[in-house]
């Protein structure tokens, strides 16, 4: 158990980490197209609005993508999970909280995949939050 604690820690934090440098570098694109679309004068219903957070919502996907895959790796790494397309498909249910079968994964490592069940949901309301708020003042202007 102590293993499982160890790796699920280093992973909480790396994700976190991740997690927070990849809302940064958003943020400070927010504030460079908030900027530039006061300077053009542009309206909050705009194609440009449009685009931008379509481009949000493609980038946190992503963000989280790289989260799931690096757990994936982990488990394929520690001999969790034999194989790279199950470990993707394990991590991906385990970190949005859908639910799994166990069967995938060996049963020296299920703590690890049921704290990468918190962290995803942790990492998830953040960025929804992170969504909600950068939404919001879009249509604020």
């Amino acid at each position: 158990m102590i293993a499982q604690l160890a790796v699920a820690t280093v992973m909480v934090i790396l994700t976190v980490m991740i997690h927070g440098a990849g809302l940064a570098f958003l943020g400070r694109l927010l504030q460079s197209e908030v900027a530039e679309e006061r300077q053009h004068h542009v309206p909050s219903l705009s194609r440009r609005n449009l685009f931008f957070t379509v481009g949000l919502v493609i980038a946190l996907f992503a963000l989280h993508g790289a989260e799931i895959w690096i757990y994936a790796f982990v488990y394929e790494a520690i001999g969790a999970i034999n194989d790279l397309e199950t470990a993707v498909y394990y991590s991906t249910i385990s970190y949005a909280g859908i639910g799994y079968d166990d069967r995938y994964i060996h049963t020296d490592w299920r703590l690890v995949s049921a704290i990468e069940g918190i962290n995803g949901l942790l990492l998830l309301g953040w960025s929804t939050a992170f969504f909600v708020t950068i939404v919001t003042r879009l249509g604020r202007r």
